[in-house]
């Protein structure tokens, strides 16, 4: 019998990554392990999961499940690009920021970044990238890419969204979306997945599981066929076809096929509002973003953060502001948010 390694009492606010894996995920890998499937995709799960992926975004829509977001984002990035081609994208995108020059090294493409205080690009500020076709000596900006939900924890609206693959397409450029939290988005909204993706005119999506309550995995979902070319063989060159892919698609159909991704992702939501709610009103603390789905951002003296974290672990956002960030999850309860607020309010009172 084997024994946990780590105490599992202990909870921390750094990433909804930290959280383990949600029960309803882990039934669905048992019952996913027994007998052989045929490997690299053409098992019944795989194939189980491109209908689910039709019943949420529509006809001759395609998914490719894949290892990770760096991957998703990567992998469909290269499929809306030529050799010359450039992505405009937010300052702090996660492909920017978080991804270790893997869009530039594996992908090949060039960043083009915009500054944004929420997160967000605008029609407006696209064009501050979006230029110089046809000029030899720049990259090519051929593709945007959004974040749905942002790395503030800011939501894109649906008419937003129309306005900015609008304008895109009108300047014959393609519209990528890193949705690593999309689920937080849908469920903040309260809209179909459909609604803000494939209706509002997202090209091809890169569809979250793992800051869900996925044990690993992710899916990037052509929602134009005529935008993107190769994936068969970019996900392969990119080391995230899976031998045993039905173990992925197994844990992307217990997410998406009910109710699953939706529940997990409004309790995310719903435990950062009481976050919020509990530690606004505290002097010398200051909420610096909306708080429109799982995360909150604040600042604090950094004394007062580093004693709180010896016991909550979060991250630093900026150190030379004082901002952090707390991260909910679907494992969050309602008792990790008191006691969380509670150390906090004391320990900022304290200084």
């Amino acid at each position: 019998m084997s024994t946990s390694l780590h105490d599992t009492m202990v909870r921390g606010f750094a990433s909804d990554n930290y959280s383990g894996v949600h029960p309803e995920i882990i039934e669905a890998l048992i019952a996913a392990n027994g007998g052989h499937q045929i490997a690299y995709g053409e098992d019944e799960y795989t194939e189980r999961l491109g209908h689910v992926i039709l019943s949420h975004f529509g006809p001759a829509t395609e998914a490719f499940p894949v290892f990770n977001g760096t991957g998703a984002n990567v992998t469909a990035l290269q499929s809306l690009l030529p050799r010359w081609g450039a992505v405009v994208c937010a300052d702090t995108a996660h492909i920017h920021v978080d991804e270790n020059g893997a869009p530039e090294r594996t992908g090949g493409m060039k960043l083009l970044t915009v500054p944004t205080s929420d997160g967000k690009l605008t029609p407006e500020l696209i064009d501050r990238e979006a230029w110089g076709w046809g000029d030899e000596h720049r990259a090519q900006p051929l593709a945007v890419s959004l974040t749905q939900s942002t790395e503030l924890g800011t939501l894109y609206t649906i008419k937003e969204l129309k306005a900015i693959t609008s304008h895109a397409h009108e300047l014959g450029m393609k519209v990528h979306m890193d949705g690593a939290r999309l689920s937080n988005a849908a469920a903040a909204l309260d809209a179909p997945l459909r609604a803000f993706t494939r209706d509002a005119g997202i090209d091809i999506l890169s569809m979250g599981g793992t800051k869900n309550g996925m044990m690993y995995g992710e899916a990037i979902v052509v929602l134009d066929p005529e935008a993107a070319t190769g994936l068969k063989y970019l996900r392969k060159m990119n080391m995230q076809l899976g031998s045993k892919m039905r173990f992925i698609s197994a844990q992307l159909i217990a997410l998406y096929e009910g109710d699953l991704w939706q529940r997990s992702a409004s309790h995310a939501n719903a435990m950062a509002q009481r976050l919020r709610t509990a530690v606004e009103d505290i002097d010398g603390l200051e909420i610096t973003q909306p708080t429109e789905s799982n995360a909150v951002f604040a600042k604090l003296p950094a004394a007062a953060a580093d004693r709180v974290r010896e016991d909550f672990r979060f991250y630093d956002w900026d150190e030379a502001t004082g901002e952090v960030r707390w991260m909910c999850g679907f494992d969050t309860t309602e008792d990790d948010i008191d006691r969380f607020a509670a150390a906090i309010r004391a320990e900022v009172a304290a200084g």
